[in-house]
């Protein structure tokens, strides 16, 4: 007897589905009534049909304007191109506004930067190879070669760029030469070197950081023991985009866990990174989902 063919229901399979055929539109214009009309208007009669909208303003009165919405495509009637520049001419320019307008089905590729640790690249390589992120990784670069197994038994290139101080500059522009034309995000899983303003203005918010929250209390090495001797309570990390300013950029998430005098600066450290995992894997996803406005030196995150 004949068999019926099973469906996937793999998260891979399900996360394609449903990204090929949606959209997202981002906006940040100036406050006035009107908007959420008139960008719902548009859509209605170019067929598309409304399937998330969240919104969010900064002061009742001339504040500013945030908005990002999901909708469907296949009932368009007109192609992508055509649509991007009717909602230019006919809602944009009226409003004054920046946006962004993608499809859920062009991900993004996200290349990585480590040094040692490998928790937080291990949890990126995890989550996308395994269909839960929504993104494609060309490369990692790293200026230790110590995670290159781990890395090349995922089949993805692994680039060993030695840094020193007396090649740093060096050592930046052939990280930026593998990366140019091949990344839309790089994302820093405990890379530990500084990079530069050359480095960081070819991807203006588009370098996320992960770090633990005890900056500027516990600056230099092994800062988990001296938390520990310091006996504090909370520990925690922060996720942020990279800017010119060391560690001051636009903080996209945080999280803590609560701890006691029961810890040992061992145990701290491993809750440290099980925190630092969550709070990186959450920034990123919010950035590959097109989920974060930079607004000046914060952020607006829609989240779910």
């Amino acid at each position: 007897m004949a068999t019926q063919p099973s469906s996937d229901t793999s998260p891979s399979a399900v996360q394609d589905a449903v990204a090929a055929t949606t959209a997202r539109l981002l906006i940040v214009c100036p406050d006035r009534p009107g908007i959420i009309s008139a960008v719902s208007t548009f859509l209605y009669h170019h067929g598309a049909n409304i399937t998330d909208f969240d919104q969010h303003a900064s002061d009742p009165d001339a504040g500013t304007f945030f908005l990002r919405m999901e909708f469907q495509t296949p009932g368009l009637d007109c192609s992508w191109d055509t649509l991007k520049s009717n909602f230019e001419a006919r809602v944009a320019r009226q409003y004054g506004m920046e946006w962004q307008l993608t499809l859920a089905a062009d991900r993004k590729r996200m290349a990585i930067m480590v040094s040692r640790h490998d928790h937080a690249l291990l949890e990126l390589l995890w989550r996308t190879m395994g269909g839960d992120l929504p993104a494609v990784i060309p490369m990692v670069i790293s200026n230790h070669d110590d995670l290159r197994g781990e890395v090349e038994r995922f089949g993805i290139p692994y680039h060993h760029i030695p840094v020193t101080r007396d090649n740093k500059v060096e050592a930046e522009q052939q990280a930026l030469q593998l990366l140019e034309g091949q990344a839309d995000l790089v994302v820093l899983a405990r890379y530990m070197q500084i990079l530069s303003p050359d480095f960081v203005q070819h991807y203006p918010h588009r370098i996320i950081n992960i770090h633990h929250s005890f900056l500027p209390a516990f600056v230099g090495a092994n800062p988990y023991q001296q938390a520990w001797e310091r006996g504090v309570k909370l520990i925690g990390a922060t996720s942020h985009y990279v800017t010119d300013d060391l560690d001051q950029g636009p903080i996209i998430e945080q999280n803590v866990a609560r701890v006691s005098h029961r810890h040992s600066p061992a145990e701290l450290k491993a809750l440290g990174q099980e925190v630092e995992r969550g709070v990186l894997l959450r920034a990123v996803r919010w950035h590959l989902e097109d989920r974060v406005i930079v607004d000046g030196n914060k952020t607006v995150v829609f989240t779910r």
